[in-house]
């Protein structure tokens, strides 16, 4: 972790996967010899292609944000400006993306999810990420097989391949436009598990041509035999990681134990021959929730979230940038016909999965509004998984050059076409309507939050003997007036909503987010009281009731 940067310069090349063979100053004289490497040719080559990529990423980072265009969009446009300026050489790799850059994603965003947020929409969530995927697979191949004329076991695997959403450029788009919380969560939860659930229909598609077929019983059992394999190594490596972050507090040491998590994680299901993808997502979201969040120090989680906060950016910006370089404008005007049709069947595959799923959702749970569903339509956007299973495709497949050629053009038009519209789209449909009060009411809870997070890390430091006393007091004493500023204020604020509910104004500074919190601390401490045997089921199943009426009542914004 800590070599000189004039050694790790010559290796990022390589890490990202430039060149399959190692750099030449790895390799014996004789190696060079037998590998045919020319010094003029050699790692040069591809330290001026790395530096060429981050000049290029660089300049995309800050045009997007004064054009407006969203990030990864810019890079896939770059990518296609600059392919003729770099190496035949360098292009995406599909073991590269699914063994490297694809668990550290999935890390990534898991760890960064709180599973208590998830719990609450873990049934919309469900629906997508689970029968949603099927039905928009299933839906897609059927007008390619009937429209194209293409064989069933090539159009069910384009089907997979295309049911799989790039949430990306969506939660990029959150980050500028002010939505509601759970609608993030939803997108953000589906990703978590979409390409899971994918991924292992895909390896199942390929299983059946493998095999000649597998019977719908059989295909059903090595669905859930790999998805529940996956969760239990996932479990059984996050708990296991959580106890050694418990035992350690070296911010440094947890980083390279968080790494070797992600890519161990993989390939230990991969190994047992169950789901890599559901393996990394359950460890990061076990030790994102319980392993750093009460062992490890403040300084700790910060480095370690920093960390993986630009991991997943750096690996993202080299995706999307190769993505640019490896298409072919000129291939994808040859197949432009075979691409609109996919386009349309994917687009048809996933209105058909969204639109119906959650509109059977109100009868367990509560109601997905209608332009909420409309974001999760037109969020379909696909990305670097899509081009990397097309790649992954076996040699001996009827027409895999073409499909190849299809997905390609498919994920270039979702990028530019749907990257492009989805930040308009979003700002019109106004899914926020956040007031002034409500922006308010957030910014001095933000206050109020950190202050006293600060106080209780002064307390620890006390008890440590890290500071003195005299010093303690004198700065707990500087965050105990900004506590009270925030406290009067939103005082103030309170009373004001006190009169605005009173002229029929509804929870103008937003509380009915934090009354949800309380009313499912309320239940859980119900549902423990009668485990535990000090209450009887009989009386508090009213009581319960009661909370759930109240709970679902509530409208979170």
């Amino acid at each position: 972790m800590d070599l000189p940067f004039c050694l790790t310069l010559p290796l990022f090349p390589w890490f990202l996967g430039l060149d399959l063979l190692p750099p030449q100053w790895l390799l014996s004289a004789s190696n060079k010899t037998e590998l045919g490497l020319v010094e003029d040719q050699g790692i040069e080559a591809y330290v001026i292609s790395g530096i060429i990529l981050l000049l290029v990423a660089t300049a995309v980072a800050l045009l997007s944000r004064r054009l407006g265009i969203p990030y990864v969009t810019g890079l896939v446009l770059a990518g296609l400006a600059i392919a003729d300026f770099l190496p035949k050489s360098i292009g995406l790799d599909s073991s590269l993306i699914l063994n490297l850059f694809l668990p550290i994603l999935l890390f990534e965003a898991a760890i960064n999810t709180d599973i208590s947020r998830l719990r609450s929409t873990v049934k919309p969530i469900a629906l997508l990420a689970g029968p949603g995927v099927a039905i928009a697979a299933g839906i897609t191949a059927v007008i390619l097989k009937f429209g194209s004329g293409m064989d069933w076991i090539p159009a069910l695997l384009l089907g997979t391949i295309l049911a799989i959403t790039d949430t990306v450029s969506v939660i990029a788009v959150f980050k500028e436009v002010a939505v509601p919380s759970r609608l993030i969560t939803i997108v953000e939860g589906e990703s978590l598990f979409n390409d899971g659930v994918a991924l292992v229909l895909f390896n199942l598609i390929l299983l059946s041509q493998l095999r000649g077929m597998i019977s719908f019983t059989e295909g059903v059992q090595e669905l859930v035999v790999v998805i529940l394999g996956g969760t239990l190594v996932g479990l059984g490596l996050g708990y296991l990681s959580a106890e050694l972050f418990a035992r350690s507090d070296d911010s440094l040491g947890s980083i390279l134990l968080t790494v070797a998590l992600a890519l161990g994680a993989f390939q230990v299901a991969h190994w047992l021959e169950v789901s890599g993808v559901v393996a990394v997502v359950v460890a990061g979201l076990i030790v994102g929730n319980f392993g750093l969040s009460r062992s490890s120090s403040a300084s700790n989680r910060i480095t370690l979230y920093s960390f993986w906060e630009y991991a997943g950016f750096g690996v993202n910006t080299f995706i999307f940038l190769l993505i640019g370089v490896e298409l072919e404008p000129s291939q994808l005007w040859q197949t432009l016909p075979a691409v609109l049709l996919a386009v349309f069947a994917y687009q048809m595959g996933r209105l058909i999965s969204v639109y119906p799923l959650l509109a059977i959702l109100h009868q367990f749970d509560r109601p997905i509004p209608f332009r909420w569903q409309h974001v999760l339509f037109l969020g379909n956007i696909k990305g670097s998984l899509s081009m990397a299973l097309a790649l992954s495709l076996p040699l001996s497949l009827n027409g895999r050059s073409q499909l190849i050629a299809i997905v390609f053009g498919a994920v270039l038009l979702s990028l530019v076409v749907q990257g492009l519209s989805l930040p308009w789209i979003v700002k019109r449909l106004r899914l926020s309507s956040g007031s002034p009060a409500q922006q308010q009411t957030e910014a001095l809870r933000a206050q109020l939050i950190a202050a006293k997070a600060a106080q209780d890390e002064l307390e620890a430091m006390l008890k440590t003997g890290v500071l003195p006393k005299s010093i303690y007091e004198e700065m707990r004493s500087m965050y105990q007036v900004q506590i009270a500023k925030a406290e009067r204020s939103l005082r103030d604020l309170h009373d004001r909503w006190s009169v605005e509910v009173a002229t029929g104004q509804r929870d103008p500074v937003g509380l009915d987010g934090i009354r949800k919190r309380l009313l499912l601390v309320e239940k859980g401490s119900l549902t423990e009281a009668v485990r535990r045997g000090i209450l009887s089921d009989s009386v508090v199943k009213e009581r319960l009731q009661q909370i759930d009426q109240k709970i679902l009542a509530l409208e979170e914004d």
